[in-house]
């Protein structure tokens, strides 16, 4: 019989599911085995935030954030300073790189960012927990793994949201999300080298865990492995042709491999 943690979707505490092995549905072999290489030798995990910790707009519609940007820069009769395609897009987060390298470090740029803050921080109270993640984080640390966040949204967002989650204790000081210098976010890797650095750990002895090509990016520059999570297809397809090697739909076969390691070494 194998213990098996439920989806985290709830507000409540984890809990446990036991279950036979047939019920489980067991990643490819050779697949599983490449998990296995990333995850047990992991002394500290650099997790992004929106995508494998939560989805921070589930509730609080990023493209409904994007439009009032747009109509905020309008307000300012900068409209213009976006392409068409960037005046529809709905990421709010490729409005403020697009604003950024037009108007860099001006206080047209400071401005969005805050504005930006504040509509991540008020999505915070909808965000939706990303299924096995809290028992992924609280496993990991537990074994004594070091956590990080790296992140391109406000660090008091990452912040505000994994102490509704009583996370935070798993992470703190260590959270590095958006600074002044919107040039050093990812794909740059400046995020994942300020962790290692302060977390006094080699890039090799490290893991990231990630949903996107910048993701991916960066974690290669910073020599860190790279886990990619990708819970729709056209996000996986995204991050095996970025050329992620090992990608997940699902953390839980991640909190499975730790909890099969732990159980094998205590023996």
């Amino acid at each position: 019989m194998v213990r098996r943690p439920l989806g985290n979707h709830h507000h409540g505490h984890d809990t446990l599911l036991v279950t036979s092995d047939t019920e489980q549905t067991e990643p490819v072999a050779g697949h599983r085995a490449g998990l296995r290489d990333l995850v047990v030798g992991a002394r500290v995990v650099l997790w992004d935030f929106d995508g494998p910790i939560c989805r921070l707009f589930a509730g609080y519609s990023a493209d409904r954030v994007a439009g009032e940007l747009v109509d905020w820069l309008a307000g300012q009769g900068l409209r213009e300073l976006l392409t068409r395609e960037e005046q529809v897009h709905p990421d709010p987060h490729v409005l403020l790189g697009a604003v950024n390298r037009r108007r860099h470090r001006s206080d047209l740029v400071a401005d969005f960012e805050e504005r930006l803050t504040r509509e991540e921080l008020r999505a915070v109270a909808t965000a939706w927990p990303t299924a096995y993640a809290d028992p992924l984080i609280r496993t990991w640390s537990a074994l004594g793994v070091g956590l990080a966040v790296t992140t391109n949204n406000a660090p008091r967002v990452a912040s505000e949201y994994l102490g509704t989650r009583g996370l935070l204790d798993c992470f703190a000081p260590h959270i590095y999300g958006r600074t002044r210098d919107l040039n050093l976010l990812k794909p740059d890797p400046y995020c994942l080298n300020r962790a290692l650095s302060a977390m006094g750990v080699a890039p090799a002895r490290a893991l990231m865990v990630g949903d996107s090509a910048s993701d991916l990016t960066a974690a290669r520059a910073a020599g860190v492995p790279f886990l990619g999570y990708a819970r729709e297809e056209h996000k996986h397809k995204a991050l095996k042709q970025a050329g992620a090697d090992t990608v997940v739909d699902s953390l839980e076969p991640v909190l499975r491999l730790l909890w099969e390691n732990a159980a094998h070494t205590g023996d």
